[in-house]
């Protein structure tokens, strides 16, 4: 086992391949643990090098209807009247407090994500 710190995209990619290797291997034994240490060592590159930014809220709350087959009146409990379901669609509210709450209890979308 040659294990190293990953520091640029040819390291990265040769981590990829010996972990494609290793796949599969059982937890505990050698291969095993080669393998977890890999997949530590990528882990922290790729949240150094890609890391993925949280989505709009707006985004996700359209990307939720879209998903699911709803419509704007779906909302509406959530978020007010049609107005105001417009007007978060529509960038032109913002959204409060009571809205994430209920967005949340309502359709499980995370807190990180609406308050973002």
């Amino acid at each position: 086992m040659n294990i190293k710190p990953i520091k640029t995209k040819r390291d990265y990619s040769e981590a990829l391949k010996r972990m494609e290797i290793l796949w599969g291997a059982k937890s505990g034994t050698p291969n095993g643990d080669e393998l977890d240490v890999l997949a530590t060592l990528v882990d922290n590159y790729e949240e150094v090098n890609y890391p993925i930014e949280a989505p709009d809220p707006v985004e996700a709350i359209k990307y939720l209807m879209e998903e699911r087959g709803l419509e704007r009146k779906d909302l509406e409990k959530a978020l007010g009247d049609k107005s105001k379901v417009s007007e978060v669609l529509n960038r032109k509210r913002e959204l409060s407090k009571r809205m994430i709450r209920a967005l949340h209890d309502s359709f499980g979308i995370p807190y990180e994500i609406l308050m973002a």
